[in-house]
Protein backbone atom coordinates (compact mmCIF):
# COMPACT_ATOMS: atom_id res chain seq x y z
CA UNK A 1 0.00 0.00 0.00
CA UNK A 2 1.35 2.96 -1.00
CA UNK A 3 1.82 6.43 1.14
CA UNK A 4 -1.54 8.08 0.02
CA UNK A 5 -3.60 4.91 -0.13
CA UNK A 6 -2.59 4.50 4.15
CA UNK A 7 -3.28 8.06 5.01
CA UNK A 8 -6.90 8.02 2.84
CA UNK A 9 -7.77 5.09 5.16
CA UNK A 10 -6.44 6.47 8.69
CA UNK A 11 -8.58 9.82 7.82
CA UNK A 12 -11.42 7.44 7.14
CA UNK A 13 -10.90 5.36 9.97
CA UNK A 14 -10.45 8.45 12.40
CA UNK A 15 -13.13 10.19 10.57
CA UNK A 16 -15.50 7.72 11.42
CA UNK A 17 -14.76 6.79 14.89
CA UNK A 18 -14.99 10.85 15.93
CA UNK A 19 -18.19 10.97 14.19
CA UNK A 20 -19.48 7.95 15.68
CA UNK A 21 -18.28 9.05 19.23
CA UNK A 22 -19.88 12.70 18.72
CA UNK A 23 -23.40 10.81 17.83
CA UNK A 24 -22.90 8.97 21.24
CA UNK A 25 -21.92 11.93 22.84
CA UNK A 26 -25.39 13.80 21.09
CA UNK A 27 -27.62 11.16 22.39
CA UNK A 28 -26.50 10.84 25.42
CA UNK A 29 -26.30 14.84 26.82
CA UNK A 30 -29.69 15.87 24.55
CA UNK A 31 -32.53 15.10 27.51
CA UNK A 32 -29.60 17.39 29.98
CA UNK A 33 -29.34 19.89 27.23
CA UNK A 34 -33.53 20.50 26.98
CA UNK A 35 -33.78 19.87 31.00
CA UNK A 36 -31.23 22.77 31.26
CA UNK A 37 -32.81 24.97 28.61
CA UNK A 38 -36.28 24.75 30.10
CA UNK A 39 -35.08 25.76 33.63
CA UNK A 40 -33.09 29.11 32.11
CA UNK A 41 -36.36 29.75 30.52
CA UNK A 42 -37.90 29.37 33.80
CA UNK A 43 -35.63 31.34 35.54
CA UNK A 44 -36.09 34.27 32.85
CA UNK A 45 -39.78 34.66 33.07
CA UNK A 46 -39.38 35.03 37.33
CA UNK A 47 -37.12 37.66 35.93
CA UNK A 48 -39.01 39.33 33.32
CA UNK A 49 -42.31 39.24 35.63
CA UNK A 50 -41.93 40.14 38.97
CA UNK A 51 -43.65 37.94 41.69
CA UNK A 52 -44.21 34.68 39.54
CA UNK A 53 -44.03 31.74 41.22
CA UNK A 54 -45.15 29.36 38.25
CA UNK A 55 -45.61 30.16 34.51
CA UNK A 56 -48.12 28.64 31.96
CA UNK A 57 -47.18 28.58 28.01
CA UNK A 58 -49.98 30.03 26.75
CA UNK A 59 -48.69 30.66 22.56
CA UNK A 60 -46.33 29.05 21.01
CA UNK A 61 -44.53 29.15 17.03
CA UNK A 62 -41.83 29.05 15.43
CA UNK A 63 -39.77 31.46 17.29
CA UNK A 64 -42.15 33.29 19.69
CA UNK A 65 -43.26 31.75 22.73
CA UNK A 66 -45.94 33.27 25.44
CA UNK A 67 -46.19 32.35 29.11
CA UNK A 68 -48.35 33.86 31.96
CA UNK A 69 -46.33 34.17 34.87
CA UNK A 70 -48.56 33.49 37.72
CA UNK A 71 -48.00 34.21 41.46
CA UNK A 72 -49.04 32.72 44.82
CA UNK A 73 -52.56 33.13 43.91
CA UNK A 74 -52.72 31.79 40.74
CA UNK A 75 -53.52 35.02 39.31
CA UNK A 76 -51.76 36.43 36.10
CA UNK A 77 -48.76 38.84 37.06
CA UNK A 78 -48.09 39.38 33.55
CA UNK A 79 -46.61 37.64 30.37
CA UNK A 80 -42.85 36.51 29.39
CA UNK A 81 -42.81 36.75 25.82
CA UNK A 82 -39.96 34.80 24.33
CA UNK A 83 -38.36 35.20 21.00
CA UNK A 84 -35.64 34.97 18.81
CA UNK A 85 -34.00 36.82 15.72
CA UNK A 86 -31.39 37.45 13.41
CA UNK A 87 -28.50 40.10 15.02
CA UNK A 88 -25.30 41.56 13.33
CA UNK A 89 -23.81 38.27 14.15
CA UNK A 90 -25.90 35.21 14.85
CA UNK A 91 -29.65 34.65 16.61
CA UNK A 92 -30.57 36.71 19.18
CA UNK A 93 -32.72 35.05 21.87
CA UNK A 94 -34.73 37.53 24.05
CA UNK A 95 -37.59 37.10 26.82
CA UNK A 96 -38.94 39.88 28.58
CA UNK A 97 -42.28 40.90 31.06
CA UNK A 98 -45.39 42.55 30.29
CA UNK A 99 -48.01 43.90 32.90
CA UNK A 100 -50.91 41.71 32.63
CA UNK A 101 -52.72 44.70 30.56
CA UNK A 102 -50.03 44.66 27.96
CA UNK A 103 -49.06 48.33 28.26
CA UNK A 104 -45.71 48.10 29.71
CA UNK A 105 -42.75 46.24 29.22
CA UNK A 106 -41.46 45.76 33.06
CA UNK A 107 -37.53 44.30 32.07
CA UNK A 108 -35.72 42.45 28.97
CA UNK A 109 -32.90 39.77 29.33
CA UNK A 110 -31.01 38.33 26.43
CA UNK A 111 -30.55 34.40 27.05
CA UNK A 112 -28.57 33.94 24.17
CA UNK A 113 -26.74 35.98 21.73
CA UNK A 114 -22.82 36.13 19.83
CA UNK A 115 -22.73 39.40 18.70
CA UNK A 116 -19.39 41.14 18.71
CA UNK A 117 -17.52 41.32 22.67
CA UNK A 118 -16.88 44.83 23.88
CA UNK A 119 -19.79 46.35 21.07
CA UNK A 120 -22.71 44.28 20.40
CA UNK A 121 -22.45 41.34 23.23
CA UNK A 122 -23.42 44.82 25.36
CA UNK A 123 -26.93 43.78 25.24
CA UNK A 124 -26.55 41.57 27.76
CA UNK A 125 -24.59 44.19 29.98
CA UNK A 126 -27.40 45.63 32.97
CA UNK A 127 -25.55 49.24 33.11
CA UNK A 128 -25.12 49.67 29.66
CA UNK A 129 -28.76 48.73 28.05
CA UNK A 130 -30.78 46.32 29.72
CA UNK A 131 -31.94 49.12 32.75
CA UNK A 132 -33.06 50.92 29.82
CA UNK A 133 -35.99 48.79 28.95
CA UNK A 134 -37.30 48.53 32.27
CA UNK A 135 -41.08 50.02 33.00
CA UNK A 136 -41.24 51.11 28.77
CA UNK A 137 -44.84 51.94 27.77
CA UNK A 138 -45.56 49.88 25.06
CA UNK A 139 -49.00 51.23 23.55
CA UNK A 140 -47.28 53.12 20.81
CA UNK A 141 -44.02 51.61 19.13
CA UNK A 142 -40.81 51.92 20.50
CA UNK A 143 -38.02 53.77 19.02
CA UNK A 144 -34.39 53.49 19.68
CA UNK A 145 -32.83 56.14 21.10
CA UNK A 146 -29.61 57.66 18.85
CA UNK A 147 -27.17 59.00 20.43
CA UNK A 148 -27.36 56.56 23.29
CA UNK A 149 -28.12 58.66 26.41
CA UNK A 150 -26.19 58.46 30.26
CA UNK A 151 -29.47 57.16 32.34
CA UNK A 152 -33.17 55.89 31.62
CA UNK A 153 -34.46 59.36 33.07
CA UNK A 154 -33.05 60.90 29.75
CA UNK A 155 -35.51 58.77 27.90
CA UNK A 156 -38.96 59.18 26.62
CA UNK A 157 -41.55 56.62 28.00
CA UNK A 158 -41.55 54.69 24.68
CA UNK A 159 -37.77 54.92 23.61
CA UNK A 160 -34.88 52.41 24.52
CA UNK A 161 -31.03 53.26 24.34
CA UNK A 162 -28.91 52.58 21.47
CA UNK A 163 -25.34 51.18 22.12
CA UNK A 164 -22.52 52.80 20.63
CA UNK A 165 -20.69 51.25 18.45
CA UNK A 166 -23.55 48.36 18.31
CA UNK A 167 -26.57 50.39 16.66
CA UNK A 168 -27.59 47.33 14.67
CA UNK A 169 -27.70 44.76 18.02
CA UNK A 170 -29.67 46.99 19.56
CA UNK A 171 -31.77 47.95 16.71
CA UNK A 172 -32.20 43.90 16.01
CA UNK A 173 -33.64 43.59 19.77
CA UNK A 174 -35.86 46.23 19.17
CA UNK A 175 -36.79 44.37 16.14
Amino acid sequence: MNLSVRMVVVLTVVGLISGGLLSVVNLLTAERIELNRLKEIEEAITRVVPGTLSSVKLYEEDKFTVYAGKGADDAELGYAIYASGTGFQDVIVLMFGTDPAIEKIYSLTILEQKETPGLGAKITDPEAYLRFWQEKDIRQPLTLRKPAVGSPEELGTSEVNAITGATISADKVLG
